[in-house]
C-alpha cells in the first residue's frame, strides 16, 4: 500500500540520528551509562542506575544469579532498551507489535514488528527484530475484549490472562481448559491471537499481619491484632480473648477475609488466636509511631517500672510503664489472671493490641479503665503465657540469625527453640546446665551461651 514507503522513510530518518545509542548501551562499550563531556545524558544518567540502592543489588545478585557488577550493567541496559524501544515504537506505528530484552545482563533487545520492511530501522538502533502476524495494537485489543467478557464471567477457572510479546499471542492460563475457551468465546477472540497454557495454582492477593492493626469479627466488632504468629506451616497472629471465640472470623482492616479464630479463652485468661488464610503474611513488626514499623526480636519480660508501649486501631501507639506483673482483674464478664498492669491508656477497638518493650514483645491488651484524653491504666495477658497454651512461635526478626555453640562443644540437651522459658527453670546444653534469668520463648541464636542475659550457667 502507498502508505508502506512514507512510512519506511520515515522510520529511517528517525533512526539515523541516534542509531549507536542502544548499541552502546547493550553492547557493553558504554561504562555504567556516562556520556562524552557535552552530549546529551544517556537513558541510565537520567533514570540514575547508578543511584540503585545496595540492598536492591544485592537482592539481583542473589535472586538472578548475578554478580554487583553484572546487576548494575543490567539496569543500564534496561535504561538504554526501553528508552530506545520507546522511539522505535513511536516511529513503527501501527507495525509495532511489542519489545523484550534477555540474557543476563539483558544485553539483547528485541522489537517485533508486522512489516519486515522494518527490519532494517530497528537493526540501525542496535536491535534485533521479528516479523510477527498481529501488532502489539491487534494482541491489545483481544486483550480489553477479554477483559469486557470476564465481567460477566466467574473466571476462577480461568484466572490470568495477558499479551504475550514474545509469541504473539493473547495467552489464557487455566485450570481448567473449558473455562478458557468459555472465556475466549465469550469475548469472539479468533482462536489465531489466543493461546491458552495450564495452571495449577490460583493466584490471591497478599496482605501483611502487623501487630496494633484493626481486624473485624464476623464482620461486625472491632479488634486489634496482637503479635504475628506461626504454628508449623500455619500463620496468623495471637489477641485477645473477649475479641472472639473459637470459629469466628475474622477480615482485616481492608475488611478482605483474614481468618479465623482457632483457640480463645476468656474470662480466666483473656488469649486467642486466629489462624489466617493464605493471602495474608505473617510480619515481625507492629504498627508504630506515624506508621512505622516497630520490630519484634524476641519476647523477654520485663521488669515492673520498665518502659511499654502499646498500639491499638482506635488509639494508635501510646506508652506508659509496667506497675505491676502478677495481677487479677474483675471485669463484668470475671476475672482474668494473672495480666500485668500498665499505666498506658487505651480504648475500646484497641483491645487485642501489642504491648512491647524495645523490641521484645510483651502482651495482647486486654481492658482498663480511663481513657487517653484523660488517661488511664490497662491490663495485658502476657505474650508468653499465649504462646506456651496454644503452642505458637512468635514471628520475629531474630530468628536463625547465627549464635553457635558453647566454646566448641556439642550442642543438645533439652533447651529447645521455640519453647517459652520462665523464670527459675533450667535447661541442658552443650553438657552444661543453665537457670533462666528471664522469661523469654526461645530462638535460634538465643542458645544458653550466647545469651547471658537470659541464661545463667549453674
Amino acid at each position: 500500500m502507498p502508505h508502506r514507503h512514507r512510512h519506511h522513510r520515515a522510520v529511517g530518518a528517525a533512526v539515523a540520528a541516534t542509531a549507536a545509542l542502544l548499541v552502546a548501551g547493550l553492547s557493553g562499550s558504554a561504562s555504567a551509562g556516562t556520556a562524552p563531556a557535552g552530549s546529551a545524558p544517556t537513558a541510565a544518567e537520567t533514570l540514575r542506575t547508578d543511584a540503585a540502592p545496595p540492598a536492591l543489588l544485592k537482592a539481583m545478585q542473589r535472586d538472578l544469579g548475578l554478580d554487583r557488577r553484572q546487576a548494575e550493567r543490567r539496569l543500564v541496559n534496561e535504561a538504554e532498551a526501553g528508552a530506545t524501544a520507546g522511539r522505535l515504537r513511536a516511529a513503527l506505528g501501527g507495525d509495532f507489535a511489542g519489545a523484550w530484552v534477555r540474557g543476563a545482563e539483558s544485553g539483547t533487545l528485541t522489537v517485533a514488528t508486522t512489516d519486515a520492511g522494518d527490519v532494517a530501522a530497528i537493526e540501525a538502533r542496535g536491535a534485533e527484530a521479528k516479523v510477527v502476524r498481529h501488532s502489539l495494537a491487534d494482541l491489545d485489543a483481544a486483550k480489553a475484549r477479554l477483559d469486557t467478557a470476564a465481567a460477566g464471567l466467574n473466571t476462577a477457572d480461568a484466572p490470568v490472562w495477558y499479551v504475550d510479546t514474545r509469541t504473539n499471542t493473547v495467552v489464557v492460563e487455566a485450570i481448567r481448559p473449558a473455562a478458557a475457551r468459555s472465556l475466549l468465546t465469550a469475548a469472539g477472540v479468533d482462536g489465531s491471537l489466543a493461546h491458552v497454557k495450564n495452571r495449577t495454582e490460583r493466584p490471591h492477593t497478599f496482605y501483611d499481619l502487623r501487630g496494633g492493626e484493626a481486624y473485624y469479627i464476623n464482620n461486625s466488632s472491632r479488634c486489634s491484632i496482637g503479635f504475628p504468629i506461626t504454628k508449623g506451616t500455619q500463620q496468623g497472629f495471637a489477641t485477645a480473648g473477649h475479641c472472639g471465640r473459637a470459629g469466628s472470623s475474622t477480615t482485616g482492616a481492608n475488611r478482605v477475609a483474614q481468618g479465623t479464630f482457632q483457640g480463645s479463652i476468656f474470662p480466666g485468661r483473656d488469649m486467642a488466636w486466629v489462624a489466617t488464610n493464605s493471602s495474608w503474611t505473617a510480619t515481625p513488626y507492629v504498627l508504630g509511631a506515624g506508621g512505622q514499623n516497630v520490630q519484634v526480636t524476641g519476647s523477654t519480660a520485663s521488669p515492673v517500672g520498665a518502659s511499654v508501649c502499646r498500639s491499638g486501631s482506635t488509639t494508635g501507639w501510646h506508652c506508659g510503664t509496667v506497675t505491676q506483673l502478677n495481677t487479677s482483674v474483675t471485669y463484668q464478664e470475671g476475672t482474668i489472671s494473672p495480666v500485668t498492669r500498665t499505666t498506658v491508656c487505651a480504648e475500646p477497638g484497641d483491645s487485642g493490641g501489642s504491648f512491647i518493650s524495645g523490641s521484645q514483645a510483651q502482651g495482647v491488651t486486654s481492658g482498663g479503665s480511663g481513657d487517653c484524653r484523660t488517661g488511664g491504666e490497662t491490663f495485658f495477658q502476657p505474650i508468653n503465657a499465649l504462646l506456651q497454651n496454644y503452642g505458637l512461635t512468635l514471628k520475629t526478626t531474630g530468628g536463625d540469625d547465627g549464635g553457635g555453640d558453647d566454646g566448641g562443644e556439642e550442642p543438645g540437651g533439652t533447651w529447645a527453640a521455640g519453647t517459652v522459658y520462665q523464670p527459675g527453670d533450667t535447661v541442658t546444653y552443650g553438657g552444661a546446665t543453665f537457670r533462666c534469668l528471664q522469661g523469654h520463648q526461645a530462638y535460634a541464636g538465643w542458645e544458653p551461651p550466647n545469651v547471658p542475659a537470659l541464661w545463667q550457667r549453674v
